[in-house]
């Protein structure tokens, strides 16, 4: 009984280990077309769709975002205007900071702290803290936040969202830029 308990107990010690092994990492990217400039992305007007599906896989939100983007210098700030399904609208401005090499910063009034982010090839990691709001109380959790650029303008965004490392969902965003056409 008690090696028993032992094994189950090295075991999950060992999963637990290969776990936080997991993961990819930005540079499996650089080769990776079309190449993203994520001021140059941003910059005008940008429209995206989401939703937010718990650990379970069960949607519990959906939400569209308008987001207007200005750059001045090396600061890119995004106006972002949100509008869920259940009629809660918000909005969420960013100011991000390019530091050189393809590396970021970013604030944001419900980020705790700085966001982090690296860019490679198409691919942008943000990681970062948020105080959610979640019936009046705020939760801080994290987000490790994929980005992909796609052909036509389209970017794929990915974030999976944990507290204290174990995962309470994931949000995915598609990102289209407006047709320049006058229609």
């Amino acid at each position: 009984m008690k090696s028993s308990l032992s094994s189950l107990i090295c075991l999950s010690v060992m999963l637990f280990g290969l776990a936080g092994c997991s993961g990819q990492a930005i540079q499996e990217f650089a080769n990776k077309e079309p190449s993203l400039d994520l001021f140059s992305y941003f910059k005008g007007n940008t429209q995206a769709w989401g939703l937010f599906e718990d650990r379970f896989g069960k949607v519990r939100r959906q939400f569209t975002v308008k987001i207007e983007g200005t750059v001045d210098g090396d600061m890119l700030t995004l106006d972002e205007h949100f509008v869920y399904d259940d009629g809660e609208i918000d909005q969420r401005i960013w100011k991000i900071r390019a530091l050189g090499n393809k590396t970021y910063e970013g604030r944001a009034d419900d980020v705790v702290g700085v966001a982090h982010g690296v860019a490679a090839g198409n691919a942008l990691n943000w990681r970062y803290d948020v105080n959610l709001m979640i019936s009046g109380s705020a939760y801080r959790v994290h987000f490790n936040d994929w980005m992909f650029l796609q052909e036509d303008g389209v970017m794929i965004n990915r974030a999976r969202v944990s507290k204290w490392g174990i995962s309470i969902g994931e949000v995915t965003l598609f990102f289209s830029k407006p047709s320049k056409t006058n229609g």
